[in-house]
């Protein structure tokens, strides 16, 4: 009898990378499993025994790219001011979602914003996880308004969401060919924009963009 299930040499680790970049390119509905398991070097017994199925796949995919693509986010939450933690923010998902090596955009954005009705429990899937970055970054705001870092009239909620607001449009602008120096531009003028409206301190020698 033939053997079914995991071909030899199966490495689960390195198949999802294939796949975060096959639904990176394509969405989740426009990737099949067939142009996954093809990507994946696997069949689909072994997709399923593996993964679960495609949502779960999916799941699991998002979760390597936020661990993976996405640890700039980390190291900008660590800053020592709400200023930079913001530039940083800014500064490297422009960075991130040009790459010459990665499809150009974000996962997060391009994976379903909008999907078929059978599909929406994706569509909502991301929304929260994309919500759930907003609210981690209006707690650290609400952090430097506590310390000081920040007066207190600032709005850790409605910074959040601008900010939020311009890497999800960077993102969709870099996917549409926009230039990484033109995101620059724009990511420079939002830093503006936010410093402004929370009247937030500059650090002594503000961090030059990339």
């Amino acid at each position: 009898m033939p053997q079914r299930g995991r071909p030899r040499g199966f490495d689960a680790d390195e198949a999802l990378e294939r796949a975060v970049e096959v639904f990176w390119r394509q969405g989740y509905e426009g990737a099949s499993v067939n142009d996954l398991t093809e990507a994946m070097g696997i069949n689909k017994p072994s997709l399923y025994a593996a993964y679960g199925g495609k949502e779960e796949l999916f799941r699991k995919a998002v979760a390597r790219y936020a661990e993976r693509d996405m640890g700039y986010a980390r190291d900008a939450f660590a800053q020592p001011s709400a200023y930079e933690v913001v530039a940083t923010l800014l500064r490297e998902n422009v960075i991130a979602v040009t790459r010459p090596d990665k499809p150009h955009g974000c996962l997060s954005i391009q994976g379903g914003v909008a999907c078929s009705t059978e599909n929406a429990p994706v569509a909502g899937f991301l929304a929260s996880s994309r919500l759930a970055g907003e609210g981690a970054l209006a707690d650290r705001l609400a952090r430097a308004v506590a310390e000081g870092d920040l007066p207190a009239h600032a709005d850790p909620i409605a910074l959040a969401r601008f900010v939020m607001i311009v890497t999800e449009g960077q993102a969709v602008h870099a996917a549409a060919g926009v230039s990484r120096e033109d995101l620059r531009q724009a990511a420079e003028i939002a830093l503006a924009g936010f410093s402004a409206a929370s009247g937030a301190r500059l650090p002594e020698r503000a961090t030059d963009p990339v």
